[in-house]
């Protein structure tokens, strides 16, 4: 049953689309041919080397003050426990915060990649929107993200375009 109604989706999209240009495009093949975006990939990789060098001693110092905290636990006072437990405590959500900083959903690595990557995407989005208008095209799929297209003509793909338009030969 699935098989057939994927068939006739296929069939129905098919039957519209022969009226509409489309093309494809590899953006995969484009961003490897974009010395810029291996720049910023290689500037990216190092900050997070870095930063994660920075959690990880951390997290390092916590570890070692809970093994030294566990060897000399039987010769501590109340009082001396709890100071050790809380710095213990401390030093871990020092390590937690600070990968969040970094790593997090909106952490800087987030933010640098965005200002590196961005402008590097709305040069390639301008590019294709260009070639777009100038040739007619309704539809350009991504042929690198889509697992949907099983064959793509090498006639109907403009990866070669797109980079020619942004100066990059191939």
């Amino acid at each position: 049953m699935k098989k057939i109604l994927t068939l006739i989706v296929l069939i129905a999209s098919a039957m519209s689309m022969q009226a509409q240009k489309f093309a494809l495009l590899d953006m995969d093949y484009i961003l490897k041919n974009i010395p810029a975006y291996e720049r910023a990939n290689e500037q990216l990789s190092q900050v997070s080397k870095k930063w994660q060098a920075e959690v990880e001693a951390l997290q390092t110092e916590a570890q070692t003050m809970y093994k030294d905290y566990q060897k000399e636990v039987v010769f501590l006072s109340q009082e001396q426990k709890k100071a050790r437990q809380d710095a213990i405590m401390e030093k871990e959500r020092e390590a937690s915060e600070l990968k969040k900083k970094y790593f997090g959903p909106e952490g800087e690595l987030f933010k640098k990649r965005t200002a590196l990557m961005t402008p590097i995407q709305e040069e390639i989005y301008n590019a294709v929107s260009e070639i777009a208008d100038l040739r007619g095209y309704q539809l350009i799929l991504d042929r690198a993200s889509d697992s949907g297209i099983i064959f793509g003509s090498p006639k109907v793909d403009i990866s070669s375009e797109v980079l020619s338009r942004l100066g990059y030969s191939n």
